[in-house]
């Protein structure tokens, strides 16, 4: 607090009632919803417009003064812990859609704008925003931790889907980082430098994005299996074959268990596929076709069939809730969810040696995956009071990251890095770490761009 004792009365005078020292705000906004130990800043400046967040960080850059942007709080790897203090910059109140342009099918928003605001906007033109990571997170926050979801086998993650960013840089300079042309070869694509950087790069305060059509026919349904290895070859093969599934998911059996008693639904308790496809009702026919010939060759059960909209509501609810659900299964235990993503002609290896482990440890620990993409999450539950079953997840999650990348997968396909899997990277980049490290410190010299995440610090 003494650090930021020079600027305190120049950011009140900025934001009036917007800054905020109240213990219990800094502290919500230093915790993210899992164990990581988080750290509250010492201030929380609540922003309106980028020349405010561009205000903001100059002030603090001319002090060296760490700065931690914040959307909606769902992330899940300690992406906005403060560890050395300093002023967080909440942007849920910048929530402007400001151009939506239906003709080239893209759109402009503010970093606060939601994904379920965006799409209620979005009804009556016929056009979605498909990235769908669960929560109803920020689209700044999820461009910063580069989200993906269950729509990402069809249609890609904030990756491919963000056109433009406009940034604040770490001297308070404002960028854009791109034209809204569908491609460009102009120099360095700092779009993608910028997405997925969780904010140690640069604060992300507008964001453009591409939009699709509504499909014209929507199906969804489950098919249940006898076995997780016959689930796992079924999504493999239906992958392989180029099925254009719109979203292909997968619950373990205990996963099953804990939806039904949260969803008080009714479902097999066995390994089941959640999926959904889209496009004419000629082609939807077709998809769910084949899929089924195929569920048919691994022992999968008769697709059953969710039509109607608030049939397809529920089923996708259920699936949203997994984690609380999962959750519910041990009171009183903290949920510790992680991700890993393999290619998909690795997965069924890497889930069944995940499902090993899993059992020799004696965890409770339901998986749930964006299995057409390779990318599955575990969600132990953990006794917060038991130190040697918290040094037992700590070197599970270890084991799970490290065998992930050693089949050329990675130790995040969506949460992101944060702190909480810093420690991956050097095994995961090598050398390219390096290159990373440089570039953070020609962007951001003094550090104070969210620091202690993705780079760790240099030691002497």
């Amino acid at each position: 607090m003494a650090q930021l004792s020079g600027i305190i009365n120049e950011l009140q005078a900025l934001l009036g009632k917007r800054l905020s020292l109240n213990k219990s705000i800094r502290e919500q906004h230093g915790q993210d919803l899992t164990w990581h130990r988080g750290a509250a800043p010492d201030a929380v400046a609540f922003a309106r417009s980028t020349q405010e967040v561009a205000q903001i960080v100059g002030l603090c850059a001319a002090h060296d003064i760490p700065v931690i942007a914040y959307g909606m709080g769902t992330s899940l790897e300690g992406h906005i812990s403060a560890p050395f203090g300093g002023v967080c910059i909440d942007l849920s109140g910048m929530n402007t859609i400001l151009q939506v342009n239906a003709g080239d099918l893209d759109c402009t928003v503010e970093a606060g704008v939601t994904r379920n605001q965006l799409n209620e906007h979005l009804r009556d033109t016929g056009l979605f925003f498909p990235t769908d990571p669960g929560a109803d997170a920020s689209l700044g926050g999820m461009a910063a931790t580069r989200a993906s979801g269950t729509n990402a086998v069809r249609y890609g993650t904030m990756r491919e889907n963000v056109i433009n960013v406009t940034a604040v840089m770490a001297d308070g300079t404002v960028i854009r980082s791109a034209r809204r042309a569908k491609k460009s070869a102009a120099g360095y694509d700092l779009t993608k430098l910028l997405v997925g950087s969780e904010g140690t790069l640069g604060i992300i305060t507008e964001v453009t994005l591409r939009l699709y059509g509504i499909p014209e026919a929507i199906s969804a349904g489950l098919c249940a299996f006898e076995s997780m290895e016959g689930a796992c070859d079924a999504v493999i093969l239906t992958i392989q074959s180029g099925i254009p599934v719109a979203r292909i998911e997968l619950l373990d059996e205990l996963q099953v268990r804990a939806v039904n008693a949260y969803s008080k639904l009714s479902l097999a308790e066995r390994p089941t596929l959640f999926l959904e496809f889209h496009g004419s009702e000629a082609s939807v026919k077709e998809q769910s076709q084949r899929f089924a010939e195929i569920a048919a060759e691994f022992d999968g059960s008769e697709f059953e069939w969710a039509t109607k909209t608030e049939e397809r509501t529920r089923l996708w609810s259920a699936r949203h809730n997994a984690y609380y659900a999962a959750l519910a299964l041990a009171p009183g235990k903290k949920g510790l969810s992680t991700d890993v993503c393999v290619p998909i002609s690795r997965f069924a290896e890497c889930m069944a040696r995940t499902r090993e482990d899993i059992a020799n440890c004696g965890f409770t620990a339901p998986i749930v995956g964006h299995v057409g993409d390779g990318n599955f999450h575990v969600l132990l539950l953990v006794d917060m009071d038991n130190e040697a079953e918290i040094e037992a997840s700590k070197a599970f999650l270890d084991r799970l990251a490290r065998r992930a990348i050693a089949m050329d997968g990675t130790c995040t396909g969506e949460h992101g890095v944060g702190t909480g899997k810093m420690k991956y990277l050097p095994y995961e980049h090598g050398p390219a770490l390096q290159v990373m490290r440089q570039i953070k410190k020609a962007l951001d010299p003094k550090g104070i761009l969210n620091p202690g995440k993705i780079i760790a610090p240099e030691t002497d």
